[in-house]
C-alpha cells in the first residue's frame, strides 16, 4: 500500500490537495498525519510509493496529479488533460495567492494593514468573477464529472469562502458559489473536509493552537512563493529562513495578545448572545453513479438528506426515451390496434428554428406535457408529434447579419444557391439546441415522429396543398398592398409588424439613416383649385407621401366643400390635376375636413381610389427610393424626401402648419424599419369561404375553443376575413411552384405578371409545361416558364402542419389514426394567424377539423407586464431558470445574439434592474409547476422568475416528507394488493383519506376543463398543509406505540400513509416528472411482478377507486383545526416554546364536547398541548389561571399559564406597556383637540392619526385585560 504524509491542518491546502484526490483512488493510500522520515523527503506532502524501490512523489501537484489519473480524474483525453494543468497552474499561480492574502489576516497569521486587506479582497473578486464567467455554462471546470480541475481550484478557494466571502459577495458570483457547493458536498470531499460552513462576516476569527498555525503559515509562505514549489525544490535560503523566522515571532505575539484577551473575557462576565442561525445556501447534490445513457438510474443508494434538482433531474429523460414510453406504440402491437381507452393526438406548436426558446415556449410545453402524460396515464394512445419551424424571414435575418459580420458579405454575394447551404449548414449546427431545450423541460415527446417543415415530406405536402388550391381558384395573383419592409425588400405578415405607439413628435432611428427620423406631427399644407385663388388645405404624417396623390376627397355632407363638386385641384409639383371626390369615410370633424388620397401607398387610400376609379402611381421602389416623381425628388430616400418635400411647399407658400399628433407607427419586428404600404403583385388566398366554415363549425358546436371569451375575437376575425397574401420575396422558404408563362408562337399575345391566366402550377417544371401547352392550344416546345422567385409565408406550411406531418397527401397508417387530432393548445397570441390557417385549410383540403378542441393559455410577459423582447433583455431562457445563471451570463448572450450594440446596453441595464444577483437554480420540476399554477383563464401572465424558487422549497418539502415517510414506513413494509379501507382507521386516517379523495377528484376535474390553478392548489395543499402539517404530526404518537393494539393502529396508519404518497405522486407526475420518478421508484409496490416500471405509464388516479370523500370527517377536522390554531396562537401570545401546558376547552354543549373527546389526541399532538380536557358548564369549571380565547361559537380555549410564567414580572411589563400607551393617547388627543388643526393639518394626516389612536385604544384594552388576567391568577 502506498503511504501519503500531509499535514493535519484543516485549512492546509497543499495536504488538503492530495487528501481529496486520494479518496477518488480505487485503492486510496495510508495518511500519516506527520513528516516524512528525513530519508525519505523533506517535506509533505509526500508519497511514497509501494513495491517500487521506495519511489517517491513530493509536492502538491505531482501527488495529486499520480492520485487523481488513479481514478480517472485528469480528464478523458490529452486535450481534457491539458485543460486540467491549467486549472492547477490556475489555483496555484492565480487564485491561491490572493485567497492567503485576504485570509491570512483573519486568521492573524500576517498583519493586519486594512488598505492592503482591500486591495487583496478586489483582486479576489476579480479572479473570481473570471471563473464565475467560465462557470456560467458548465457543472464542473472540465468534462462532465469532477476531476483535479475541481478539486484544485475548490481547495484553493475553501478559506475565502469560510473566512471571506460574504453573502453579499456569493450573490453577486452565483455560478461559482453553484459549483463550489456541489464540489464540497460530494462524499469525498465531505470525507476529507466535513460539512463547510461558509463565511456570514469578513472578521478576525479565533486561530487554531501555534503548531498547527505553524503549519498554516509554512503552507503560505510555501505557496505565496512566485514559482510555487519551494518546498520540493532546493534547500531555503538564508534570507527565505530570516523571513519564516520573523512570522514564527509575529505568530508568538499575536498568541500571547489572545491569551490576554481571552483572561480578560473570563473575569468580565457577559451577558450571553444567540448565535445568529446560519442563512442556508441552496444545496448543489449531483448523481455520480456511471449510468450509460438510457440505462435505468441507480435507485438502491440512499436517497440525498435534501433535494437538488442536479440530482433528481440526470438519468431520468434517456431512460424514459429507450424504454418507449413516450411512444404511442408503448404497450400494443401497433398504433392500429383498438384501445377502449381511446386516442389522444396532439401536435406541438412548431417553434422557430432560429435559437432558443423563451419562457413563453416554456409555458405551452409545460401545459401540453402536463395534458399529453396525464392522457397516457389514463391508457390511451398517446402521440404527442414534435416538429420545428424553418422561419422564413427570422431564420433568412439570423443567416444574414452571421454572413456580414463574419464575413462582410450580402445574401446577393453569396448567390441564391450557396445562400440556401449556407442557412442548411446553419440550422444543423444551431437547429438542435431547441429538441435539447425541450428534453431539459421533461417534454414526453416522440421524437422519432419530430419533423421540419422543410423536411422532404413537409415541402411535397406544401406543393400539393399550393397547387390544388391554385387549380381551383382559390389561390390567385393579384396586385394589391402589401406590408414591406425595405430593409428586408418583402412583404411581411401582420404579426411581423409591431405598433408603435407615440404621444407625439418623437425621432426614432431607422436603417440606412444615419440621423433619426421625426415622427408623431401633422403637417398641413394647401392643394389650389384649378382656375381659381381657392385652396382646399389637407394633413398628413407623412408628408413624402403627397408626391403620390391622385385625389382630395371631402364628405358628401359637409357644407363647406359643395360648391366644389366636380373640380380640380393642381398638384404643386408636376401638371397633374386630382379630382375632388366625395366619399362616405371621410371624417368632416377631423382637421379641416379634406383628406389627401394616395392610393398607392396607404389602406384605407386604397379602397378610396378602387371606389372613385382613380389612379394608383407607385413612389417606392423596394429599396425605398422614390420613382415615378419629378425632379429633385427622383431616387431620394423616402425619409430625405420627406424634409425635401416640406422645404419645398415652404418655398411654395402652401405649407401651412406642423403640430405634434399621437400616432401608431408600423416597425419591421425583424428588421426594425419602418413598415411601408405598396402595391406588388402577389399571391393570395382567397379566403371568404374558408372562412365562413370555419365560423359556422364553432357555431355550431363542432370545434370547441376554451376559454370562451375567445369566441368574439374568432367570429369578428372569421366574419370579416381579408383575403391572405402568401408570397414572401425570400429566398429561404417553400419556392412557389408557380411559374409564368412566355409562348413562342405569334398567335399569342405576351402576357403581364399580374394576370392569372399567364401563371401555371406544377408539382414538377413539367407537369406545369404541360398545363401551359393545354391552355395555350400549342405544343410543348413552343412553352417557355419562369418560376416565381418567391417563397411561400411560413404560416402557409404551419397551416398543414397537422396532417402533412403524418405524410398527406399519401394515406398512410399514421394519418389514418391520428388525423384529426385532440386537440391543439397553443396561445391566444396566434389565434388567428396560426389556429384559423389550420382549421381553414384542414376543412378545405382534408374535408375534416384538424383538431376537436382549441385550449388557448396566456401570454407570458415579464414580471413588470411587457412583453417578452431581446432588446428588452427579458426574454429568459428556461434553461437558465433552470440550473442557474449569473448576471454576467445573462450580458454574455447578449453580446451573442444578432442585437445592435445600443439595444445591447438597453437590454443589459433592463437584466439588472431585474435579476441583479442572476438567475437562482430551480430545477424543471419547480419551473413547470409554477407555469401551471400561474396558468389561470386569464389573458396574460405576469412572470416573476424569483416566485419559481419558491417552488424549488416545495420541492424540497415533498422530499423531506417522502424520506420521512419512508423510514416511518420501515424496510419490511409490504403495501395491501389494494388501496381500501379496512374499517379500522383512526379519525386522522380517515380524514387524510378523505382529503386525499377531494384532490383526486380536483385534478380529475382541473386536467378535463384545463384549469391547472385548480391542479396546482389541490396536489400544494395536499401534501403541504394536510400530509405535511397535519396527519404526520398527528399519528406520530401512534406510530411510536409498542402495545399489541397501539402496533395494530400503527400498521393501518402505515397503509394509510403509504396510499397517500403513492398517490400524491401520482396525482403530481404529469406536472413534475423528475422528482415524482426518483421517489416513486423507491416506494414498495402493490404488484411488484406486474406493476408498471415507470410512474409515467401507472394509471393515473380516478375518483372511481379513490371515492372516500367525507364532508362530515371534513367539517369535523376543520373545527379541530381552529382549535388547534386559537391554542398555538394563546402560546405565541404567552411566549411557551418550549412548555407544554394543560388545556381546557369549554364546550357550549355534550356533542361538541364528545367531538373533542374524540380529536383529542389530535389536538394534543398538533397544538403541543400536556393534556386536553373538553368541558361543558360555565366558568366555575374551569381551574384559576388561564388564558382564555374563543376557538368558534361551539368552544372556548383555557390555556393554564400558572406555574408556567413569572405572574408578577409579566403584570409589571405590561403595566409599563399601559402606561406609555396612555401617555401616546394622551399626547395625541391634545394635538387633535387644538384649534386650527382641522383646518391646517393636511386631511391623510388627520386621518393617520386618527387610525393611530384608534389602534392605541385596542392595544390598551388588551393590555388591560391581560393585566386583569394575570391578577386573577395571582
Amino acid at each position: 500500500m502506498d503511504t501519503l504524509y500531509i499535514s493535519s491542518h484543516p485549512d492546509d491546502f497543499r495536504s488538503l490537495l492530495p487528501s481529496v484526490a486520494a479518496e477518488f483512488c480505487p485503492s486510496p493510500p495510508r495518511i500519516i498525519h506527520e513528516d516524512p522520515p528525513a530519508e525519505v523527503a523533506r517535506s509533505r506532502p509526500a508519497l511514497v510509493l509501494a513495491g517500487s524501490g521506495g519511489t517517491v512523489l513530493t509536492g502538491a501537484n505531482a501527488v495529486s496529479w499520480y492520485l487523481a489519473a488513479a481514478g480517472n480524474r485528469t480528464g478523458s483525453d490529452k486535450k481534457q488533460e491539458s485543460q486540467v494543468w491549467q486549472w492547477l497552474s490556475f489555483a496555484e499561480n492565480e487564485l491561491m495567492p490572493v485567497a492567503c492574502a485576504v485570509t491570512f489576516p483573519l486568521l492573524g497569521i500576517m498583519e493586519v494593514d486594512k488598505k492592503l486587506q482591500q486591495s487583496s479582497k478586489a483582486e479576489l473578486l476579480h479572479v473570481l468573477k473570471a471563473l464565475d464567467e467560465t462557470l456560467a455554462l458548465r457543472t464542473f471546470l472540465v468534462g462532465e464529472g469532477v476531476t483535479l480541475a475541481d478539486i484544485a481550484v475548490t481547495v484553493a478557494a475553501l478559506l475565502p469562502f469560510k473566512y471571506a466571502l460574504e453573502p453579499a459577495d456569493r450573490k453577486s458570483l452565483v455560478n461559482v458559489t453553484r459549483w463550489y457547493n456541489t464540489c464540497v458536498n460530494q462524499p469525498q470531499f465531505l470525507k476529507v473536509l466535513g460539512k463547510i460552513s461558509l463565511c456570514e462576516k469578513m472578521v478576525p476569527v479565533t486561530p487554531k493552537p501555534s503548531s498547527a498555525m505553524n503549519a498554516t503559515a509554512t503552507a503560505a509562505s510555501e505557496a505565496a512563493t512566485p514559482d510555487g514549489t519551494p518546498a520540493n525544490g532546493p534547500p531555503k535560503t538564508e534570507a527565505q529562513l530570516k523571513k519564516e523566522a520573523k512570522k514564527r515571532e509575529k505568530m508568538e505575539k499575536f498568541q500571547q495578545k489572545k491569551e490576554m484577551e481571552e483572561k480578560k473575557t473570563k473575569t468580565q462576565p457577559q451577558t450571553e448572545k444567540k448565535a445568529k442561525p446560519e442563512k442556508k445556501e441552496l444545496g448543489v447534490i449531483t448523481y455520480n453513479i456511471p449510468t450509460p445513457p438510457g440505462e435505468k438510474k441507480d435507485v438502491l443508494s440512499p436517497l440525498p438528506d435534501s433535494y437538488s434538482p442536479q440530482y433528481v433531474e440526470a438519468a431520468w429523460y434517456s431512460w424514459w426515451e429507450k424504454q418507449g414510453f413516450f411512444k404511442p406504440e408503448y404497450g400494443r402491437k401497433n398504433v392500429s390496434e383498438p384501445n377502449p381507452h381511446g386516442v389522444f393526438m396532439m401536435c406541438i406548436p412548431p417553434p422557430n428554428v432560429t435559437g432558443s426558446l423563451h419562457l413563453g415556449h416554456a409555458l405551452t410545453n409545460a401545459i401540453q406535457d402536463c395534458l399529453t402524460r396525464w392522457h397516457r396515464m389514463r391508457g390511451e394512445t398517446t402521440l404527442w408529434n414534435p416538429g420545428c419551424d424553418h422561419a422564413g424571414i427570422a431564420t433568412q435575418v439570423v443567416v444574414e447579419k452571421k454572413l456580414m459580420r463574419e464575413r462582410k458579405m450580402t445574401r446577393h454575394d453569396l448567390g441564391r444557391e450557396n445562400f440556401i447551404q449556407e442557412v442548411w449548414k446553419w440550422k444543423n449546427e444551431k437547429g438542435d439546441r431547441i429538441y435539447h431545450q425541450l428534453k431539459k423541460l421533461g417534454s414526453s415527446l416522440d421524437w422519432d415522429r419530430a419533423c421540419f417543415t422543410m423536411d422532404d415530406k413537409l415541402s411535397y405536402a406544401v406543393q400539393e396543398a399550393f397547387v390544388r388550391l391554385h387549380e381551383e381558384g382559390v389561390i390567385y395573383r393579384s396586385k394589391r398592398l402589401v406590408n414591406w419592409s425595405c430593409t428586408l425588400n418583402s412583404a411581411i405578415s401582420d404579426i411581423e409588424v409591431d405598433k408603435k405607439e407615440l404621444t407625439g413628435r418623437t425621432l426614432l432611428p431607422v436603417p440606412g439613416y444615419k440621423e433619426k427620423v421625426e415622427f408623431g406631427v401633422l403637417v398641413s399644407f394647401s392643394y389650389k383649385i384649378e382656375g381659381s385663388d381657392e385652396e382646399v388645405v389637407v394633413a398628413t404624417t407623412r408628408i413624402e407621401t403627397m408626391l403620390g396623390d391622385t385625389a382630395v376627397a371631402v364628405h358628401p355632407n359637409d357644407p363647406r366643400y359643395q360648391h366644389l363638386k366636380g373640380k380640380m385641384v393642381v398638384h404643386p409639383f408636376c401638371d397633374r390635376k386630382m379630382p375632388i371626390v366625395f366619399d362616405d369615410f371621410v371624417d368632416m370633424n377631423f382637421g379641416t375636413g379634406a383628406v389627401k388620397i394616395t392610393p398607392a401607398h396607404d389602406h384605407n387610400d386604397y379602397e378610396v381610389g378602387e371606389r372613385h376609379k382613380l389612379p394608383f402611381i407607385n413612389i417606392l421602389d423596394e429599396n425605398g427610393l422614390l420613382i415615378n416623381v419629378p425632379p429633385p425628388f427622383l431616387g431620394m430616400k423616402r425619409f430625405e424626401a420627406r424634409k425635401a418635400v416640406l422645404q419645398a411647399l415652404k418655398d411654395l407658400g402652401q405649407f401651412k402648419e406642423v403640430k405634434d399628433n399621437p400616432m401608431v407607427v408600423p416597425v419591421c419586428s425583424r428588421s426594425k424599419d419602418i413598415v411601408e404600404p405598396l402595391l406588388k403583385p402577389q399571391w393570395y388566398v382567397d379566403c371568404r369561404e374558408m372562412g365562413k366554415q370555419a365560423a359556422d363549425v364553432v357555431r355550431n358546436g363542432e370545434l370547441k375553443i376554451i376559454p370562451d371569451h375567445h369566441l368574439k375575437t374568432w367570429f369578428n376575425w372569421m366574419d370579416n376575413i381579408r383575403d391572405w397574401c402568401i408570397s414572401r420575396q425570400l429566398w429561404w422558404g417553400h419556392r412557389i411552384p408557380a411559374y409564368f408563362v412566355s409562348v413562342n408562337d405569334p398567335s399569342v399575345k405576351p402576357g403581364e405578371d399580374v394576370d392569372g391566366h399567364y401563371w401555371v402550377s406544377g408539382r414538377k417544371e413539367e407537369e406545369a409545361r404541360e398545363k401551359a401547352a393545354k391552355r395555350f392550344n400549342v405544343t410543348a416546345d413552343k412553352i417557355s416558364l419562369r418560376q416565381d422567385e418567391d417563397v411561400l409565408d411560413t404560416w402557409f406550411s404551419s397551416g398543414i402542419f397537422p396532417f402533412s406531418i403524418f405524410g398527406w397527401p399519401t394515406e398512410t397508417e399514421d394519418l389514418r389514426v391520428f388525423y384529426p387530432g385532440t386537440l391543439l393548445e397553443t396561445g391566444h397570441d396566434i389565434l388567428f394567424f396560426w389556429v384559423a390557417r389550420m382549421v381553414m385549410m384542414g376543412l378545405k383540403l382534408t374535408g375534416k377539423l384538424p383538431f376537436k378542441e382549441v385550449y388557448l393559455h396566456a401570454v407570458v410577459r415579464d414580471a413588470h407586464g411587457r412583453k417578452m423582447s431581446k432588446s428588452l433583455g427579458n426574454v429568459i431562457d428556461p434553461l437558465d431558470v433552470i440550473t442557474g445563471i449569473s448576471l454576467e451570463g445573462l450580458h454574455a448572450q447578449l453580446i451573442e445574439s444578432n442585437l445592435d450594440p445600443l439595444e445591447i446596453e438597453k437590454a443589459k441595464q433592463g437584466q439588472k434592474s431585474d435579476y441583479p444577483s442572476g438567475i437562482p437554480e430551480c430545477g424543471t420540476d419547480a419551473l413547470r409547476f409554477a407555469l401551471c399554477a400561474y396558468t389561470s383563464q386569464g389573458r396574460d401572465i405576469n412572470l416573476d422568475v424569483n416566485r419559481i424558487l419558491g417552488y424549488r422549497h416545495f420541492c424540497n418539502k415533498l422530499w423531506n416528507a417522502v424520506k420521512f415517510a419512508m423510514r416511518t414506513l420501515g424496510e419490511g413494509f409490504v403495501p395491501c394488493e389494494k388501496a381500501q379501507l379496512c374499517g379500522s382507521e383512526s379519525v386522522s386516517d380517515r380524514w387524510i383519506l378523505s382529503r386525499l379523495s377531494a384532490a383526486v377528484a380536483l385534478c380529475d376535474g382541473g386536467f378535463q376543463a384545463y384549469d391547472f390553478t385548480t391542479i396546482t392548489t389541490a396536489i400544494y395543499n395536499f401534501w403541504l398543509y394536510e400530509l405535511c402539517d397535519v396527519y404526520l404530526e398527528s399519528v406520530k404518537p401512534v406510530l411510536s406505540r409498542t402495545d399489541s393494539e397501539g402496533q395494530k393502529q400503527a400498521d393501518i396508519c402505515r397503509q394509510t400513509l403509504y396510499t397517500c404518497l403513492e398517490v400524491g405522486l401520482r396525482l403530481l407526475s404529469p406536472i413534475m416528472p423528475f422528482v415524482t420518478e426518483e421517489l416513486f421508484q423507491r416506494l414498495p409496490r402493490r404488484h411488484p411482478q406486474e406493476s408498471p416500471p415507470s410512474i409515467c405509464v401507472t394509471p393515473y388516479p380516478e375518483t372511481s377507486e379513490f371515492c372516500w370523500r367525507s364532508e362530515d370527517i371534513d367539517r369535523q377536522m376543520e373545527f379541530v383545526m381552529s382549535v388547534v390554531k386559537t391554542i398555538r396562537s394563546l402560546r405565541a401570545d404567552y411566549n411557551l416554546t418550549k412548555t407544554r401546558a394543560e388545556c381546557y376547552l369549554q364546550c357550549i354543549d355534550s356533542d361538541t364536547a364528545a367531538l373533542v373527546q374524540t380529536y383529542s389526541l389530535q389536538i394534543q399532538t398538533l397544538s403541543y398541548s400536556q393534556a386536553v380536557h373538553p368541558v361543558v358548564g360555565g366558568d366555575s369549571t374551569i381551574p384559576q389561571g388561564c388564558a382564555v380565547a374563543i376557538a368558534s361559537d361551539k368552544c372556548t380555549v383555557h390555556l393554564m399559564l400558572r406555574g408556567l410564567i413569572d405572574l408578577e414580572k409579566e403584570v409589571t411589563k405590561l403595566t409599563a406597556k399601559k402606561g406609555e400607551l396612555e401617555k401616546q393617547m394622551e399626547k395625541m388627543k391634545e394635538k387633535m383637540a387644538k384649534n386650527d388643526y382641522k383646518e391646517k393639518v393636511p386631511v391623510k394626516v388627520q386621518e393617520a392619526d386618527a387610525e393611530k389612536l384608534r389602534q392605541n385604544e385596542t392595544e390598551l384594552q388588551k393590555v388591560k385585560e391581560a393585566v386583569e388576567n394575570f391578577r386573577k391568577m395571582m
